[in-house]
């Protein structure tokens, strides 16, 4: 599996870092990618953040979303995914030279 990285060179919304996309290279999802993860730099500048994909839906008008991609038994199983969409835009950033 790689992490492919797509910049936000926008600027909008503001905060928001980049892109992810996992994309598989073997096993059942060989030929395959999972996109929806997004990098955010921490209000304050305090860290960055990675959300996950998720689909939105209303309920009695307030709006929730349902994450896509969730642990089975493991809790800190996303951490490792996390993790990895991280280091993959601290490489990205150092191949570009670009200062976080």
């Amino acid at each position: 599996m790689t992490v492919k990285i797509t910049p936000n060179d926008k600027g909008n919304p503001p905060g928001k870092l980049a892109d992810a996309e996992l994309h598989f290279a073997e096993g059942p999802l060989e030929g395959m990618k999972l996109i929806g993860f997004s990098l955010w730099e921490r209000r304050g500048g305090a860290g960055r953040n990675v959300t996950f994909p998720a689909r939105q839906y209303a309920v009695n008008g307030e709006r929730r979303s349902f994450a896509l991609l969730r642990p089975i038994v493991d809790t800190t199983a996303q951490q490792r995914i996390r993790d990895l969409v991280l280091e993959a835009y601290q490489k990205y950033e150092e191949r570009e030279g670009i200062q976080p």
